[in-house]
């Protein structure tokens, strides 16, 4: 995103979910995490604009899921690289 969105625009987005989801906070997009809400409030800022904060209640769950990161488009998908086939280990020769 280039710019914020405004309370108008995340109350559209919210309102496409279930409403008994919980909201999570994802934080840091070079070391996604995901934190808990506590509460909202607004204030005005340096520039007379009221501005609305969302406070993270200090628990901080750990990493978000990969598809989150995509989703927010912090992180290019990408999948696991294909395994190679090891050799089996075993004790073929061993105590000749």
């Amino acid at each position: 995103m280039d710019r914020e969105i405004t309370v108008g625009e995340f109350i559209d987005r919210l309102s496409a979910f279930d409403r008994s989801a919980p909201v999570r906070l994802a934080i840091n997009p070079f070391f996604p995490l995901e934190h808990t809400i506590a509460g909202i409030t607004t204030t005005v800022d340096t520039q007379g604009r009221t501005v609305a904060y969302i406070a993270e209640r200090g628990e901080q769950l750990g990493p978000i899921p990969p598809a989150v990161a995509v989703g927010l488009a912090w992180h290019e998908p990408n999948e696991a690289p294909p395994r190679r086939r090891r050799p089996a280990t075993g004790t073929a020769g061993a105590g000749q």
